[in-house]
């Protein structure tokens, strides 16, 4: 189908504190996972645009990191994309927990807000863990701070008031073109989202510090020629040699269950066979470092 001046876009920045649902609730919308999520806080290190095509309206949902304090120049560099990212946007979404007061991270994106002027809806996510009548202080609470054009309470895990906000993120729309073609879902390439589905592993199955010193580069991404296998290869880099050895794991179990599983997520993205290799090498402080933080795809 062809795209006309009859058609409508927005594009909406899904901003917040860390773990508070943005990326989930960035899948559960668009249907499909493009953003990875853990139960661990900065999961998501870069801005990843979900497409949503509604009839003639194309909503383009910019995921972001969590909004918090830096301590290496990778925080800051993540703390830089939410800044930029409300902004210039049709509207701004603010995802919050069911909590009857803002946090030093919401009244800081609220203030951003109304530096750039730019509307937003109030989305209280996680309302599944209480009781409907304590919603009420929360709306309260922010209504104080900020006139936003909506208040959704939601529950990006249930699914629960998603339809409301997806009414919500229409009106912003905006005669003109699409800002992405019609068969695109994200505007992350094929091979960053391997990289981060690899990521997401290392988050699941390793504890404390560790996860959030790892980067994963993708070195080799090609289709054999008489089938449709991808051949993957994938270099895990952490900031300690002992740290090394505990990705590894005894006798490499938990390597491979780390490729395991994440070669079960990447074949299901890419809707075909795929042969993981995955090795483990130490770069000392790698989130401080200017040079490596551009090679991993963390450009300012």
């Amino acid at each position: 189908m062809k795209k006309t001046e009859k058609t409508r876009s927005a594009m909406i920045t899904i901003a917040g504190r860390p773990n508070v649902g943005k990326s989930t609730l960035t899948n559960k919308l668009l249907g499909e996972k493009v953003a990875i999520v853990s139960n661990k806080p900065q999961t998501t290190r870069n801005r990843i645009c979900a497409v949503i095509n509604k009839g003639d309206t194309q909503l383009v949902l910019v995921d972001t990191p969590g909004f918090h304090k830096a301590r290496t120049k990778l925080g800051e560099y993540m703390v830089k994309i939410v800044r930029q990212s409300v902004a210039d946007v049709e509207a701004v979404a603010l995802v919050v927990e069911p909590i009857p007061s803002a946090g030093v991270q919401e009244t800081q994106l609220i203030d951003r807000i109304k530096q750039n002027k730019v509307p937003a809806i109030l989305v209280i996510n996680k309302i599944d863990t209480v009781a409907k009548e304590e919603l009420l202080a929360v709306i309260l609470a922010y209504s104080a701070l900020h006139e936003f054009a909506a208040i959704v309470p939601v529950s990006a895990k249930t699914g629960e008031g998603l339809e409301e906000l997806m009414e919500e993120f229409l009106k912003f729309s905006l005669s003109g073109p699409w800002l992405f073609p019609e068969d695109m879902v994200t505007d992350q390439p094929d091979k960053q989202v391997c990289a981060e589905i690899v990521r997401e592993k290392l988050l699941y199955c390793l504890d404390e510090e560790i996860p959030h010193g790892t980067a994963v580069e993708v070195t080799k991404f090609s289709e054999r020629v008489d089938t449709e296998i991808i051949d993957l290869e994938v270099t895990i880099y952490c900031e300690k040699a002992g740290h090394k050895g505990i990705i590894i794991g005894k006798n490499g179990e938990m390597l491979k269950k780390i490729g395991t599983m994440a070669r079960a997520d990447i074949e299901k993205f890419m809707g075909t066979k795929v042969y993981l290799q995955t090795w483990v090498k130490v770069k000392d402080s790698w989130r401080d470092r200017d040079g490596l933080l551009k090679n991993f795809g963390y450009k300012g």
